[in-house]
């Protein structure tokens, strides 16, 4: 999903991009699609409406650029976690990547929210299409870390990659949200958890993954 804009938004000062974008996306987190209001986003920013519309075309375009961010600035930290990690084991790369997960809600919960909304508001113009290309970069990642194992000879041959990457993205996605939203831990303390009960989680998570698709 590309990122699109007018030119004169890439054209203005970082620090001014920055600060829409922070609004907006404060907005759209606390408020849902339909509740977010253009009027109290240029009213905080002290711009004109006119010049909102200028940069985004509509109130749909400006969240599409929100989430776009938002996605991009999830493959950047995943790219990181995958070339720091090269030529590991596969246990490795998912307990990185859990904890960059982990990291990443606790840096960007504004980011975070706006995906637990994609989930939750059926309002939003163009969510499946958002979500398909969410799920689908995190599948294609994970799968890509699956081929690499096969190929280190870490996999049980009967081991379909599609849906073991199918499975493993699910229980990271759940493992995130419960961390995030009070009632999707079912009270096992998961929410709002610190960092060394949530690394306890991950390495059990992974041991758990393994023994169902590594070799023993």
């Amino acid at each position: 999903m590309p990122l699109i804009a007018a030119e004169r938004f890439h054209n203005l000062p970082e620090e001014k991009k920055e600060r829409i974008l922070t609004v907006a996306s404060e907005e759209f987190s606390q408020k849902g699609y339909a509740g977010a209001s253009i009027n109290s986003i240029v009213g905080r920013l002290g711009i004109a409406k006119g010049s909102l519309f200028q940069y985004f075309g509509t109130k749909d375009g400006l969240f599409r650029f929100v989430f776009s961010r938002a996605l991009e600035r999830v493959k950047d930290n995943l790219r990181n976690v995958r070339d720091n990690a090269r030529r590991k084991e596969l246990s490795s790369h998912l307990h990185d990547t859990l904890l960059a997960g982990a990291w990443f809600i606790r840096k960007h919960p504004l980011l975070y929210r706006l995906y637990l909304q994609l989930l939750t508001d059926d309002t939003i113009p163009f969510r499946n299409d958002m979500l398909l290309a969410l799920r689908q970069y995190s599948l294609e990642y994970i799968r890509s870390l699956l081929e690499e194992a096969r190929e280190r000879g870490e996999l049980a041959d009967h081991v379909d990659l599609n849906r073991a990457a199918f499975m493993i993205d699910a229980v990271m996605d759940r493992f995130l949200q419960a961390q995030a939203v009070p009632y999707m831990d079912a009270g096992l303390g998961l929410f709002d958890g610190d960092m060394a009960s949530i690394q306890g989680w991950i390495k059990d998570l992974v041991q758990m993954i393994q023994k169902g698709v590594e070799k023993v």
